[in-house]
């Protein structure tokens, strides 16, 4: 039983799904606390935190595409 379920769960990381799930909300989270409080987001453009940013920019820019992402997303994830 044991060894099934860590099977379960190192399939997970590799599920292509899953990976775009949240690719999806950390650039939807990551446009939202911009546009709450974008001197927290902007003064960090290089390094770690500037993935931050770039999904931001990334969300800012593409919006009408990622909010489509995000309802076929969910429509995928019900039917499944």
């Amino acid at each position: 039983f044991l060894s099934y379920y860590k099977f379960n769960i190192m399939s997970a990381i590799f599920n292509f799904q899953s990976l775009l799930l949240v690719i999806l909300l950390l650039i939807c989270t990551c446009t939202y606390v911009r546009a709450q409080a974008p001197s927290l987001v902007d003064r960090n453009k290089t390094g770690v935190f500037g993935l931050i940013w770039k999904a931001a920019r990334i969300g800012e820019r593409l919006s009408p595409y990622v909010s489509l992402a995000c309802i076929i997303m969910g429509v995928s994830l019900m039917r499944s």
